[in-house]
């Protein structure tokens, strides 16, 4: 699997809150959307769901079914 990059909480916020930034893109995507232990199909659902499940229908809901889709998460 081609490791993923995450630059947008350095991008937004990164000389405001480095903290925020270091943890959005080191941590949450840098370790855990890296993790081979559970295949990228599986995170995005796992993530789809837990943004529906905290009522979080925002950009990043947009964004992250976006990004289910291209990793083979059909409606069925």
């Amino acid at each position: 699997m081609e490791k993923i990059t995450q630059t947008a909480g350095r991008n937004a916020l990164g000389t405001f809150a480095p903290e925020f930034a270091h943890f959005n893109d080191d941590v949450l995507f840098g370790e855990n959307w890296n993790n081979q232990d559970i295949d990228v199909k599986t995170r995005s659902i796992i993530t789809v769901v837990a943004l529906m499940a905290s009522g979080i229908t925002d950009s990043s809901l947009k964004f992250h079914l976006e990004n289910a889709k291209a990793h083979g998460v059909t409606q069925k």
